[in-house]
């Protein structure tokens, strides 16, 4: 099994270095990764999150909030989106046969119509919530413009008893192998997953979006931006559950024992760390990290 780490479309927020924590300056535009994982299985490809599409890019104003394209401005490069980077890596994009979510935001989800032959792979409190579109904020972030493939998607709970090294999990996903687990982080949105994926005997964890900012998982003195804290309160649909997520994240980071990566959905440090390029590259077959 191989991962290879896929940065599908940059946002670049307002706010600076008071969001990025690496901009010269808060008056110009940030930068965060869309930190998309593809997982190579003897049979087949499989995507942890999308990303943006291709539709996104092409014609963003019908399918994304006027509100997050104007505090975000993503940056819409079509080599970016992760049906181009699957080709640049010398792939069949139709071998891509599941794709498993951390959650339905728009800037996770938005890739699934590049796809629409793949069973989609997603927690059951996600789907429902989303589709309930009950705030002005959900209406923003939840974009069932981005959802074709609703017949494709296969829904989960976390079991009861079965634990991923103190996390609740799902049972092993339909048709996909234990070393891809699911597991339960919520917080974020009610309904929001880690995707863990075990490679060589190591575990990478994709945490999405239970923390933005690689200090939050500092043992000592956990440290976020300014304004991507902001962010995370304004997003969290259970402040408790999210922040109880990021303590568990981060004792699991201190006692991994060199035998496990965690990794979050927009840190830039932390995609240029693993995948070994910057996050403005698209990944090439001739370049791709061992």
């Amino acid at each position: 099994m191989r991962i290879h780490h896929l940065n599908c479309i940059s946002t670049c927020p307002l706010g600076g270095r008071l969001m990025d924590g690496r901009s010269r300056s808060i008056l110009e535009r940030g930068e965060l990764a869309c930190h998309c994982l593809l997982v190579e299985l003897p049979e087949c490809l499989v995507l942890v999150d999308t990303g943006m599409g291709r539709r996104d890019v092409q014609d963003p104003r019908s399918r994304l909030s006027g509100f997050f394209l104007t505090l975000l401005r993503p940056d819409f490069r079509d080599e970016m989106t992760a049906y181009r980077q699957v080709e640049a890596l010398g792939f069949d994009p139709r071998d891509v046969r599941h794709i498993v979510l951390t959650h339905l935001d728009f800037d996770h989800a938005g890739g699934l119509d590049d796809f629409p032959w793949a069973t989609v792979h997603l927690m059951a409190a996600e789907r429902d919530y989303a589709r309930l579109q009950r705030t002005w904020l959900d209406r923003q972030r939840f974009r069932p413009q981005q959802w074709s493939t609703q017949e494709r998607w296969r829904t989960y709970a976390p079991d009861v008893g079965e634990r991923w090294y103190g996390f609740d999990r799902v049972r092993t996903l339909d048709g996909l192998p234990p070393e891809i687990a699911m597991v339960a982080l919520p917080g974020h949105t009610f309904g929001h997953a880690g995707i863990a994926v075990q490679a060589q005997g190591e575990w990478l964890l994709q945490a999405g979006d239970a923390y933005f900012h690689h200090g939050e998982l500092d043992p000592v003195r956990p440290y976020c931006t300014p304004g991507l804290r902001f962010y995370q309160w304004m997003m969290e649909k259970d402040r408790e559950a999210r922040l109880a997520t990021q303590r568990h994240l981060r004792e699991l980071k201190e006692r991994r024992d060199g035998h496990m990566t965690v990794c979050c959905g927009h840190d830039v440090v932390e995609f240029e760390r693993l995948s070994r390029r910057s996050a403005r590259v698209p990944a090439r077959a001739f370049a791709t990290a061992p």
